[in-house]
C-alpha cells in the first residue's frame, strides 16, 4: 500500500484547484520576468569572434543566418574532451526538434563549444542531432561570456561564473564531477574548466548586441526532461547520484 496521502476524487479536485491558483500566479510572474529580460539594455559587441561551422568559417553575425535574433547554448565540450558533457547533452537532446521552428520565427539557435569542429561533428553524428553547432576553438568567445576558466583561475580563484566571483576550486566539494568527467573522457580538473550557459544576441543595422545570459540553475527551464519530472508523481526523485547518461548509453 502506498505511503502517500490518499483521498477521494472530490478531495483531490479541491486540492488541485488550490494548487492551480498558485500555478497561475507563477505563470503570470514568469510572464513578467520574460518582459523584464526583454527590457535589459543591449551591449554592443565590437570584438570579432570567429567560429568553424559545417559551412566553413563564420563570424558571430554570420550565425544569425539572416535572422535578427540569436540564441547560443554554451555546450561543455572542451578541446580535451572525447564526448560532450552528459548534462549539456541531455539539454541538447531537445534542440533538434525546436531549432527549425525558431529559425522560422526570426531566431537562430546554435550550440557553441571550444572543441575542434571535427570532434563536435563526430559526437553530433553519434547522438543523431541536427541542430547547428559551432566550434569556438582557439578564440575568446567562451572566456568572454564566462563559460571558460583558465588553469590559473582554477588554482587561485577569481573566475566569474553566474555573475559571482568563484573561490579556488575544491574537487571534494564538486558532487558528480568525477562521474561527469569520466563520461566526457577527461579528468575532473579539465572537465570543470568548461561551464554551461546560454547567451542571447540581437542584430540591428549590421551591429551585434549582447542582450542576455544565464548560467547554472538559470538553465533549468531549457532542460526538457525536468519540466516533465516536476509534474511526475515522485518529482525529480533525485539523490546525490548521477542518474542520467548520454542517451545512447542507457
Amino acid at each position: 500500500m502506498t505511503k502517500h496521502e490518499t483521498g477521494t476524487r472530490e478531495e483531490w479536485l479541491a486540492a488541485r484547484l488550490d494548487l492551480l491558483k498558485a500555478e497561475k500566479e507563477l505563470t503570470r510572474r514568469s510572464d513578467e520576468l520574460a518582459r523584464w529580460r526583454q527590457q535589459l539594455p543591449w551591449v554592443r559587441i565590437d570584438k570579432e569572434y570567429r567560429f568553424e561551422t559545417d559551412e566553413g568559417k563564420a563570424s558571430l553575425a554570420d550565425l544569425f543566418k539572416g535572422r535578427s535574433q540569436l540564441l547560443v547554448y554554451h555546450f561543455m565540450f572542451g578541446p580535451d574532451y572525447t564526448a560532450g558533457c552528459p548534462s549539456c547533452s541531455a539539454i541538447a537532446d531537445g534542440f533538434s526538434g525546436i531549432w527549425v521552428h525558431l529559425a522560422n520565427h526570426d531566431v537562430m539557435l546554435w550550440a557553441a563549444s571550444r572543441a575542434p569542429l571535427a570532434k563536435l561533428q563526430e559526437f553530433k553524428q553519434r547522438m543523431g542531432w541536427t541542430f547547428p553547432w559551432a566550434s569556438s576553438f582557439g578564440g575568446d568567445f567562451n572566456f568572454d561570456f564566462s563559460v571558460q576558466l583558465t588553469e590559473e583561475q582554477q588554482r587561485k580563484g577569481g573566475a566569474q561564473y553566474n555573475f559571482e566571483r568563484e573561490k579556488v576550486w575544491n574537487p571534494e566539494e564538486s558532487e558528480g564531477v568525477v562521474t561527469f568527467a569520466k563520461m566526457s573522457g577527461t579528468d575532473p580538473a579539465t572537465y570543470v574548466r568548461e561551464r554551461p550557459g546560454m547567451s542571447a544576441f540581437a542584430l540591428q543595422d549590421g551591429v551585434v548586441y549582447h542582450t542576455y545570459s544565464a548560467y547554472a540553475r538559470g538553465l533549468d527551464a531549457l532542460w526538457g526532461m525536468y519540466p516533465w519530472l516536476d509534474r511526475a508523481p515522485k518529482g525529480r526523485n533525485e539523490d546525490d547520484s548521477v542518474w542520467w547518461r548520454h542517451h545512447d548509453k542507457y
